[in-house]
C-alpha cells in the first residue's frame, strides 16, 4: 500500500480532507476531481457521479481560494445601493425602504441555487472610492446595482472598469448594461383612469425625484391621463417626504379627491397626514400608491396600488447577470415588466 493509499481522511491541513483523498476514494485522477468540482461539461456522468460520491462520503470541501486563482470566479455578486449626495441614509433606507429587502429577496432566489453569495454594498457618496477599489480588487463577479439619481457615475465607471453589471432601472444616461425596469408611465396611467372611473375630478400626483427616469416618467403618464395640467410636488421616495408634501398640496389645493403617489412608502405618510388635517381616505381623497409593498398593507386603510413585481424583476436581474458572466460578449438588454392595479380599500 503506498503512502498516498494509507493516509485517512483528515490529514491534510487543518483535518480537512484533500483533493487527493477525494481521487483515491473515486478511483480516478486528482486531475479528473478538479475537473469535477470545477464543473467541466466534457466529464463522463459515470465518473462525475463517483466523484460527487467520494466528496460527499470524506466531506470534502473544496478550496475555494485556490479555486478561484484557477477559475477567476468568486462566486459573490455585489448588490450595490447607490445613494444620490446628501442623502447620506444607507442604512435607514436598508431597513425601512421594502423595495430594498424585495430585490434582495428575488436576487437571492435565483442565485443561491447556484451557489453564489449576494454581498449587499452601500455606495454613498463618502464611501464611492471605497467602492470602487473593493470592484477593482476583483472581489465579486459582477454587480447589481440599484442607482437612484440621474448623475450617478457609478453605471459608467462599471462599463470603464470592465466590471460586470446589470441595472434595476433604466439608466439616466445611455450605458452599455443590461437594465430591468417595469413600464413606469403605463403604470401611472392605470392610477389615473381608475380614480377617474371613481368618479374623482379634481386630481393630483406626489411624485418622485424629477432627477431620475421613475419619477420624470410616472409624472409624465399620469398627467396625460389625467388629462395634463394636474398639480404635483415631488417627494423623495421617503415616507417623511410624502407626510410633507401632502400637507403643502392640501393646503394650495384643498379640493383635491384623488390622489396618485408615486411609491407605497410616500402614500402611507399622505393617507396619515390627510387624517391629521381631517381627510377621510377614500371618502374625501381616494390615494393610489405604487409598488404593491408591505407598506401598502401597513397603510390605515390598505393602499390601492400600482404593482411592480419586483422579486421577479430582481430575480430576472440575477439571470441577466449569470448570462454576461458566462458569456461577456453578450449584447446588453433591456426587460421591461407590465404593471398591475391592486385594488385595496384607499381607493
Amino acid at each position: 500500500m503506498t503512502d498516498e493509499q494509507s493516509r485517512r481522511p483528515g490529514d491534510g491541513p487543518a483535518g480537512r480532507p484533500t483533493l487527493e483523498e477525494v481521487a483515491v476514494a473515486a478511483g480516478v485522477s486528482r486531475a479528473t476531481v478538479s475537473r469535477v468540482i470545477n464543473a467541466v461539461p466534457t466529464v463522463d456522468p459515470r465518473i462525475r457521479a463517483a466523484v460527487e460520491r467520494a466528496i460527499a462520503e470524506i466531506g470534502y470541501v473544496p478550496n475555494l481560494a485556490a479555486r478561484s486563482l484557477v477559475t477567476r470566479r468568486t462566486d459573490s455578486v455585489a448588490l450595490v445601493i447607490s445613494e444620490p449626495p446628501g442623502q447620506g441614509a444607507f442604512l435607514n433606507r436598508l431597513f425601512t425602504d421594502p423595495y430594498v429587502g424585495r430585490v434582495t429577496a428575488g436576487a437571492q432566489e435565483v442565485l443561491r441555487p447556484e451557489g453564489i453569495h449576494l454581498v449587499i454594498i452601500p455606495a454613498d457618496p463618502p464611501g464611492h472610492h471605497l467602492v470602487l477599489r473593493y470592484l477593482r480588487q476583483g472581489h465579486v463577479d459582477g454587480v447589481l446595482l440599484i442607482s437612484n439619481h440621474s448623475a450617478d457615475p457609478l453605471p459608467r465607471q462599471l462599463h470603464d472598469m470592465h466590471v460586470p453589471a446589470v441595472l434595476s432601472a433604466r439608466p439616466a444616461r445611455p450605458v452599455p448594461h443590461s437594465f430591468v425596469d417595469v413600464d413606469q408611465q403605463a403604470g401611472a396611467r392605470i392610477a389615473a383612469e381608475h380614480l377617474l372611473a371613481l368618479g374623482r375630478r379634481h386630481l393630483a400626483t406626489i411624485c418622485g425625484p424629477q432627477d431620475i427616469p421613475p419619477g420624470r416618467e410616472r409624472l409624465a403618464g399620469f398627467r396625460a391621463a389625467a388629462g395634463g395640467d394636474v398639480p404635483y410636488l415631488a417627494g423623495d421616495f421617503t415616507r417623511a417626504s410624502g407626510e410633507s408634501a401632502s400637507r403643502r398640496l392640501i393646503e394650495r389645493h384643498p379640493e383635491v379627491d384623488g390622489l396618485f403617489v408615486a411609491n407605497d412608502l410616500m402614500a402611507e405618510g399622505a393617507v396619515r397626514t390627510l387624517r391629521e388635517l381631517g381627510r377621510r381616505v377614500p371618502q374625501d381623497v381616494a390615494v393610489v400608491g405604487f409598488d404593491d409593498s408591505s407598506a401598502a398593507l401597513d397603510a390605515r386603510p390598505p393602499l390601492t396600488t400600482i404593482r411592480q413585481p419586483v422579486e421577479e424583476m430582481a430575480g430576472e436581474m440575477a439571470q441577466l447577470l449569470l448570462a454576461t458572466l458566462r458569456d461577456p460578449r453578450r449584447t446588453p438588454r433591456s426587460v421591461i415588466f407590465s404593471p398591475s392595479l391592486i385594488v385595496r380599500q384607499s381607493a
